[in-house]
C-alpha cells in the first residue's frame, strides 16, 4: 500500500509546475546570503539591479520576438549597430547627443528590418533568418571597423555618458532607462490588444489569421520593435565605454535566451511574459554576482555559470512538459 495518495501526488506535481524555479531562487539567494558577508548590503543589491539592467534591456526585445513564435539570434547585432550608429554620428558627423540617439535606434531598425523582410516576405524561418542576419551584421562590423578593432570617442558629450554614468535622485541612470522599457513592455505585451493578438499569434498562427488578425505586420513589427530596442542597450554600453566595440553584444544573446525562457517555465501556461523575464534577469544577475563575491577564480566562475545556466534551461524545460 502506497503511503503517498494520488492526492498528494498531483499537489506535489502542481506545485513544482508553479513554483518549482522560484524555490530554486530563493534556494540560490539564500546561499549566498549565508556565503558571502556582502551580498545582502544594500549597494551589492543595487550592483546586480544596475548590471542586470543592459541585459533586461535586451530580453526584453527577444520576450517580444519569443511571445510571436520565434526566436531572434541577431540581438547582439542591433545592440552593436544602435552603439556604432551613434558613436559614429557623433564623432564623424558632429551630431547632438540627441540626434546621436535617433540615429543610433534607427541602426537598430534597420536589423530588425533585414529580419522582418527575410521572415515575412521570403518566408525564412526565424532561426535561419536571424542567424543570416548575425553573420551578416558580423561581417560588416568586420570590414568597417578593419578587422574588429574598436571605435573610440573619448569626447563623447555628458548627457551621453549620463546614458551610463549619470543618476537621478541617486538611481543609475540605466536602472531608469530599463525600468522604463520594461512599464512600456509590459503594458504593450500584457495589458492590451497589441499583446493579445502577439500571444495569439505565438500560439496558432493558423487561428489567428482566421481571425483576422494581420500575422504579418504584427511580425514585421515585432523584429523591428525588438531590434530598436536592443539598440538602446548598445548605445549604453557604448555610453559607459565612450566606444563602439564590435560583437560586444553577442555576449548577451545566450543570457537574454536563458532569461526568457525561464520567466517562460514560470507563467501558469509556460508563455514569454515580461514579469517572468525580469525574474529571469535578476536570476542571471544574481548568480555572477554570488560567484563573483565567492572570489573564484575566472576559469571556475565561468565553469559554474554555465552549468547553472544550463541547469536552469533544463529545469524550465521540465516545468514546461510537466504543465
Amino acid at each position: 500500500m502506497s503511503l503517498v495518495s494520488d492526492s498528494d501526488t498531483f499537489s506535489l506535481r502542481s506545485f513544482l509546475v508553479r513554483y518549482g524555479f522560484l524555490v530554486i531562487i530563493a534556494a540560490f539567494f539564500a546561499f549566498f546570503s549565508l556565503y558571502t558577508g556582502s551580498f545582502l548590503s544594500g549597494t551589492n543589491l543595487l550592483n546586480i539591479i544596475e548590471g542586470s539592467s543592459i541585459l533586461l534591456i535586451l530580453a526584453l526585445g527577444m520576450t517580444l520576438v519569443v511571445a510571436l513564435g520565434g526566436i531572434d539570434l541577431s540581438v547582439g547585432i542591433a545592440f552593436d549597430m544602435g552603439a556604432a550608429f551613434a558613436i559614429v554620428a557623433m564623432k564623424e558627423y558632429d551630431a547632438a547627443w540627441y540626434v546621436a540617439i535617433l540615429i543610433g535606434i534607427g541602426g537598430g531598425v534597420l536589423v530588425g528590418l533585414l529580419n522582418a523582410f527575410l521572415v515575412v516576405k521570403l518566408s525564412v524561418s526565424p532561426f535561419l533568418a536571424t542567424l543570416g542576419t548575425f553573420f551578416i551584421g558580423s561581417s560588416v562590423q568586420r570590414i568597417f571597423t578593419g578587422g574588429g578593432g574598436p571605435i573610440s570617442h573619448r569626447q563623447a558629450p555628458m548627457e551621453y555618458r549620463n546614458l551610463a554614468i549619470g543618476d537621478v535622485f541617486g538611481i543609475p541612470s540605466e536602472v531608469i532607462i530599463a525600468a522604463v522599457v520594461l512599464l512600456i513592455y509590459f503594458i504593450f505585451l500584457e495589458r492590451s490588444i497589441f499583446g493579445k493578438r502577439i500571444h495569439a499569434i505565438g500560439l496558432q498562427k493558423t487561428a489567428a489569421l482566421v481571425a483576422g488578425i494581420k500575422v504579418n505586420k504584427y511580425i514585421a513589427l515585432g523584429f523591428i520593435i525588438a531590434a530598436a530596442t536592443c539598440a538602446i542597450g548598445g548605445m549604453i554600453g557604448s555610453a559607459n565605454l565612450r566606444m563602439f566595440t564590435p560583437l560586444a553584444g553577442f555576449s548577451y544573446l545566450l543570457d537574454a535566451i536563458a532569461a526568457v525562457f525561464i520567466g517562460a517555465s514560470i507563467h501558469p501556461h509556460g508563455r514569454p511574459n515580461v514579469p517572468g523575464t525580469l525574474i529571469g534577469v535578476l536570476f542571471l544577475g544574481m548568480v555572477a554576482n554570488g560567484l563573483n563575491l565567492m572570489g573564484l577564480d575566472f576559469n571556475t566562475k565561468d565553469a559554474l555559470s554555465g552549468l547553472i545556466l544550463v541547469g536552469a534551461l533544463a529545469i524550465a524545460v521540465a516545468q514546461k512538459r510537466l504543465r
